[in-house]
């Protein structure tokens, strides 16, 4: 399905979504005399709001510093317009962050973030996008089929009719993607799929929080295997915070009100709570429950066609309360942008579809091994991933206990800043022995969530430690 030496270099782009995946691949794609195509079935709203396309919309997003280096090397200064569109800067440092082993240090540099809606975040990478040469979105189009043009080019066909010709074509259609049927039609085979599912729901609301009222600059209480429930508060943009309850299994949380604060006061920490006591409700509750994670092992296919790439969601799905796909997508769009540059041609997609396999294993890594640890998942880690998660686990109870360079180790981690070789450092070896040996020390003390409010009484610094 390759081409020849002879094969002429990309110059018709044809993006399937205008989300945030297909926003990047985008402006990977613009410049060097191209024309990108921008293909969106959704009607795109003129100013931020929600839409039928992106049913995970009125959840928490933040884009963790990894994904923010990625998105300002495609949009130089794209940090910039997000934060005075109205986006909250915050260091994770600063959140109030109960793990399973206990509070992580508070008032602590680690790397800083932005926090803010996904409409106003889509919007305002769009406006960019739109004003990048020779790109041209076209909303209220979605792409029907995939055909072979001439001199092996593609046609993508719309629902109305339209016909877009393209030298690639890039699939960024999110998890409802048709690529797998449309290879099968092709006669390639749709490929091995590999999939994780904690059956996680998430519901989340919209505060109005005092000003000065919350100490931390955010909170979470992570979901473990004992409580299988958490939660988390975020500020967002226009002085509002989006208030999330998450769980899985029989443990989802609910849609009404009522039951959905009750759900947050009986996490194993009511600190989530805490602020929605002192809040005021802007919104009803917005349920989202397509969570789980799935990997399509497209490289892994002996024949593929040339001139088509997946991105995003529709290569790799992750749960979303891990906060990787953004990020990611702007990785991707990363390695997309750089192929180009390099002269990359039609018919080398292999190689490119390996590039984001490797990208995307650590994501995958550690979303998958944290939700096979839930008990509604199926299937279990195989040996080594149950290893490698015992051991970031002792490294978490390391940073626990104040443990400074475990802190920095698995903050690295979780932002996608560094890969998993860092947690074969000798010296936290060293510290964990040493912890066993003596005691692992004083436990990060639980930070004030309300300022003037003492800690809730019933609540301790660490809770009770899970084995493995």
């Amino acid at each position: 399905m390759g081409r020849n030496r002879d094969t002429p270099p990309v110059r018709r782009v044809v993006v399937l979504g205008a989300s945030l995946a297909g926003l990047c691949a985008a402006a990977a794609c613009a410049g060097d005399g191209r024309s990108v195509t921008v293909l969106e079935r959704d009607v795109l709203p003129p100013r931020p709001g929600p839409r039928t396309g992106v049913p995970q919309g009125r959840q928490p997003h933040v884009l963790l510093h990894r994904g923010l280096l990625a998105l300002e090397e495609l949009l130089p200064g794209i940090g910039d317009d997000l934060r005075r569109a109205g986006a909250v800067e915050l260091d994770t440092g600063d959140l109030a962050w109960l793990g399973e082993v206990g509070w992580t240090a508070y008032r602590t540099r680690q790397f800083p973030i932005l926090s803010l809606t996904r409409p106003l975040f889509e919007h305002t990478v769009l406006g960019r996008v739109r004003a990048l040469p020779g790109v041209d979105v076209r909303d209220g189009s979605r792409a029907l089929s995939l055909r072979h043009g001439r001199a092996g080019a593609w046609q993508v066909v719309t629902a109305a009719g339209a016909v877009h010709d393209a030298d690639l074509v890039v699939d960024a259609t999110g998890r409802g993607s048709r690529l797998p049927t449309w290879l099968r039609e092709l006669g390639l085979g749709s490929g091995e799929v590999s999939e994780v599912d904690a059956r996680t729901g998430y519901a989340t609301r919209t505060y109005a929080v005092p000003a000065g009222t919350v100490a931390p600059a955010g909170v979470v209480v992570q979901q473990t295997p004992a409580s299988m429930a958490g939660g988390l508060a975020l500020p967002v943009e226009e002085d509002r915070w989006l208030v999330t309850a998450l769980g899985s299994g029989d443990h989802r949380p609910p849609r009404d009100a009522a039951g959905f604060e009750a759900f947050l006061r009986a996490l194993p920490d009511p600190a989530v709570a805490e602020v929605v006591d002192v809040a005021h409700p802007l919104t009803d509750v917005a349920v989202h429950r397509q969570t789980g994670n799935r990997r399509h092992r497209y490289e892994r296919l002996r024949r593929w066609p040339a001139g088509i790439l997946p991105v995003g969601d529709a290569f790799v799905a992750f749960n979303p309360v891990y906060g990787q796909g953004i990020a990611v997508a702007a990785c991707e769009g990363v390695v997309l942008r750089d192929a180009l540059r390099a002269g990359w041609l039609p018919g080398r997609e292999r190689h490119l579809l390996r590039q984001l396999a490797r990208l995307t294993a650590l994501p995958w890594a550690i979303a998958s091994s944290e939700d096979l640890r839930l008990p509604s998942s199926e299937g279990s880690p195989g040996v080594l991933q149950d290893l490698m998660g015992r051991w970031s686990r002792e490294v978490t109870r390391l940073a626990a206990h104040g443990d400074a360079r475990a802190q920095r180790t698995m903050s690295s981690l979780y932002h996608l800043m560094v890969g998993p070789r860092v947690l074969l450092d000798p010296r936290l070896l060293v510290a964990a022995l040493m912890s066993r040996i003596t005691g692992a020390g004083s436990p990060n003390p639980r930070p004030q969530i309300v300022l003037g409010q003492p800690v809730a009484p019933g609540t301790s610094a660490t809770p009770p430690t899970t084995s493995g």
